[in-house]
């Protein structure tokens, strides 16, 4: 019961903190973002702008893929999003347009 107690003032400072640090990336989400990793043998690259979003996933000789076999492309809507998605074997894009906002 000791170790209980010991916990709570812990446990609070860290949801102050998170909660500040949530605080100061929502003022950032108009920045423009670019983030590069390898996910496994695949290279991962996203690009974020105002709410627009790109993915593109690379993966050598198709191996590491996590989307379906085959070329295809595929349009749709998400509220007022436009997602466009296109995959070969080795490559994967997507890429969501969102329009009507009021950025300023």
């Amino acid at each position: 019961m000791g170790c209980v107690m010991g916990i709570k003032p812990f446990v609070g400072a860290l949801l102050m903190l998170s909660s500040v640090v949530g605080l100061a990336v929502a003022d950032h989400r108009h920045e423009k973002r670019e983030d590069e990793y390898r996910d496994g043998p695949c290279h991962v690259k996203e690009v974020s702008d105002k709410g627009d979003y790109k993915l593109e996933v690379k993966c050598p000789d198709g191996r590491g893929r996590t989307w379906p076999r085959g070329e295809w492309k595929e349009e749709y809507w998400d509220g007022p999003c436009r997602v466009k998605v296109e995959a070969k074997r080795d490559e994967y894009k997507k890429e969501v347009k969102c329009e009507g906002r009021d950025d300023d």
